[in-house]
């Protein structure tokens, strides 16, 4: 009776440390863009670094899965979900409701504020549309940030760029007057040489819940209920246990989670 016991014991152990080394051994492809520092970014020799890709590899720690990650120009990330590409998003897309209807979102894991970036000789006072009344205005393309921005400022010159990297280029030109973008992202860029010797913050400015939404999510196929929830279980693991934090304080000097 006791060597059964014994033998049935090994095997379910046996079978639980198969199980955990095969979910360990299941790859996750997450895509992102590659070209949006500090939250992912392509370095000279093609290794991808960055607040989302460190996200990323945690939350796919918690999940026992390995990340691969693909990455793939913001105009299309959707369409090469949707294809199979990959499983999942990870590019600080903001949830909103026109998205919604194309995908399914996780639970926010990071919501910081817009803001407004001006050369330094620039004599804009504010960010309201008053404001920016007669500007050339640079956001980048197919964002919620080039949706405000055109609903909002009418009575400028809106100008969309493919990438946040050709929209501060035209800035450091001289072609725009005003760029908008997330603070976290035009103060990175200002705290560069080239960003630095150019360009001011004017002021960030409440997000509108309608065009921003609650935050950025991780966007997934329509249906996948089961990798969502793991992913919002993730999300709250590494909230509690201090890994979020860790990251978020490698980059950032306040809690870029939001309230």
């Amino acid at each position: 009776m006791r060597i059964a016991m014994r033998i049935a014991l090994a095997a379910s152990a046996m079978a639980l440390a198969i199980g955990t080394a095969q979910a360990q051994e299941k790859t996750l492809k997450i895509g992102t863009e590659g070209a949006y520092p500090p939250f992912n970014n392509l370095t000279a020799d093609g290794k991808l670094e960055g607040f989302d890709i460190d996200i990323a590899n945690a939350l796919c720690d918690e999940m026992q899965v390995k990340c691969e990650f693909v990455t793939q120009e913001w105009d299309g990330i959707i369409p090469a979900l949707q294809a199979g590409k990959f499983d999942a998003i990870i590019a600080q897309m903001s949830i909103t409701p026109e998205r919604q209807k194309q995908v399914d979102f996780t639970d926010k894991y990071i919501d910081t504020p817009p803001a407004i970036v001006a050369p330094k000789d620039s004599d804009l006072q504010g960010t309201s549309k008053e404001d920016l009344a007669g500007k050339t205005i640079g956001v980048q393309g197919s964002t919620t940030h080039f949706m405000y921005v055109e609903k909002t400022y009418t009575d400028s010159d809106v100008r969309a760029y493919p990438s946040a990297q050709e929209y501060q280029l035209d800035m450091a030109n001289g072609r725009l007057d005003a760029i908008n973008d997330d603070i976290v992202s035009l103060q990175e860029w200002l705290d560069t040489p080239e960003g630095a010797a150019c360009c001011k913050l004017i002021g960030t400015f409440k997000s509108d819940p309608e065009i921003h939404g609650p935050g950025a999510g991780i966007a997934l196929r329509k249906g996948e209920d089961e990798l969502r929830e793991k992913f919002n279980t993730a999300i709250q693991a590494i909230r509690a246990n201090g890994k979020y934090k860790e990251i978020n304080d490698k980059y950032f000097k306040f809690d870029v989670y939001g309230e």
